[in-house]
């Protein structure tokens, strides 16, 4: 069996972003959907893949246009509570080579709305890449739909084709998520949060450095029960974007209801957090006070690092943080990153370069690579930081650190290694117990 393939960081920077081997870019390759991959590379994905995410707008349904193929994976969200939320039309083959099921999408949405004993919200209609490669009007079907339904209908689009394309699927998803907001006055003690479909972690800094700029209200559609808490959020004074896949919604937004945005960045590196709340601060025309909790993670970091020394971690990409940031940020802490297992991106790709600077030799590997087939470990890793690190390491520490909330700044940090402490402190015992034995 072949090696997996990986080059390293310094052999990256040096080969540069034009000439990133082939084996790093999943398009010019066959896709390996390993089990270590497949919570964010399967159309029926765990958490927020394209179907779920379109049902964060509140008292909202689904209709799943598509092959059975696409559509039977969808039961797999009927465990989270999603089973009365999903309706059907699936395609033969006749539909889709005539392209008739297109006058059949509005009589469903008709009829998804005299089946239910309650009005919903929005009816999201969710197509595939049947759709994508027939190069079909969606917001003319959604028109049409919305005409005979009497309910808005707004297209969510599977479209794995798209995936490294400069509109991913999730961007165009969080685009049709606030789409039905609609201008209203705008307070200026208001502001919207955008980038997630869940919420930030409950004790993050940003609500209180908000605070602190006499924000009193902060809305995200993660935390909205109802659909007019969700309209609510078109009286914001301004969004946060914190993820680049929503800066096309908030584009939208600025456009359509005048709000305009700031965009931050999810970030692991505490001077470079730091340096980021001041600009911010800056933009708002604010003063903040981000001291406490700067200090506070710097002394979580010390801690662990004087408990465990400097380890080797394995740093993956099923997890909340841009990997080669990540990477970057434990490097400069004192620890060591063997490996990397991500997506090499025109963004993050400043990333490999100042890693190539102080950790040349980091390994960089493609987990979508038919070559992962035959890896196996060959360097030392002492834990692992991602669901996909930890498939790969089944026997030494690891963090999964991809929670549904959010996080995101310090707290982002010290949520990270207090969660580093305890898988520590697990394994330990754990292997204390086997050795007794």
């Amino acid at each position: 069996m072949n090696t997996a393939f990986y080059i390293t960081a310094k052999e990256l920077s040096e080969a540069g972003f034009d000439n990133i081997p082939d084996e790093l870019v999943s398009s010019k390759h066959m896709i390996y959907s390993s089990p270590a991959t497949l919570d964010f590379n399967s159309p029926g994905a765990k958490g927020f893949g394209v179907k779920r995410a379109g049902l964060v707008v509140p008292e909202s349904v689904m209709l799943l246009v598509a092959p059975g193929c696409c559509g039977r994976n969808t039961a797999l969200l009927n465990e989270l509570g999603y089973n009365e939320k999903f309706f059907y039309l699936l395609l033969d083959d006749t539909d889709i080579v005539t392209g008739r099921y297109l006058k059949k999408i509005p009589k469903a949405c008709a009829e998804i709305r005299a089946e239910l004993d309650y009005t919903p919200s929005a009816i999201m209609i969710c197509v595939t890449c049947v759709d994508a490669l027939l190069g079909t009007d969606m917001e003319r079907v959604c028109r049409s739909s919305a005409e005979q339904s009497g309910i808005p209908c707004v297209p969510a689009y599977m479209y794995a084709l798209t995936r490294e394309k400069r509109l991913p699927p999730m961007g165009l998803a969080r685009k049709s998520i606030y789409s039905l907001l609609e201008p209203q006055k705008r307070r200026s003690n208001e502001c919207n949060i955008l980038g997630f479909f869940s919420h930030l972690e409950d004790g993050c800094e940003l609500y209180d450095l908000l605070g602190q700029a006499g924000i009193k209200k902060i809305r995200e559609v993660g935390r909205c029960k109802t659909f007019a808490e969700y309209k609510e959020m078109s009286r914001a004074n301004f969004n946060i974007v914190l993820n680049p896949e929503a800066r096309y919604a908030a584009q939208d937004l600025q456009q359509r209801l005048g709000i305009p945005f700031i965009e931050m960045v999810r970030l692991y590196r505490l001077e470079k957090i730091h340096t980021q709340y001041k600009l911010f601060a800056q933009a708002i025309g604010a003063e903040l006070d981000d001291g406490e909790f700067y200090d506070i993670a710097f002394d979580k970091i010390e801690a662990f690092r004087s408990r465990f020394g400097e380890l080797s971690f394995a740093v993956g990409e099923c997890l909340n943080a841009d990997s080669f940031e990540l990477a970057l940020a434990l490097c400069e802490y004192g620890f060591n990153v063997t490996e990397i297992y991500g997506t090499v991106g025109e963004r993050n790709f400043v990333f490999v370069k100042k890693l190539a600077e102080i950790s040349p030799e980091t390994r960089i590997y493609s987990n979508l690579s038919p070559t992962m087939l035959g890896y196996e470990r060959d360097c030392v890793i002492d834990a692992c930081i991602g669901n996909d690190a930890a498939y790969y390491h089944k026997d030494l520490p690891s963090v999964g650190f991809n929670d549904e909330e959010q996080p995101f700044g310090y707290r982002g940090v010290w949520l990270l290694f207090d969660k580093l402490e305890k898988a520590m402190e697990k394994h330990s015992e754990v292997t204390l117990t086997d050795e007794k034995r």
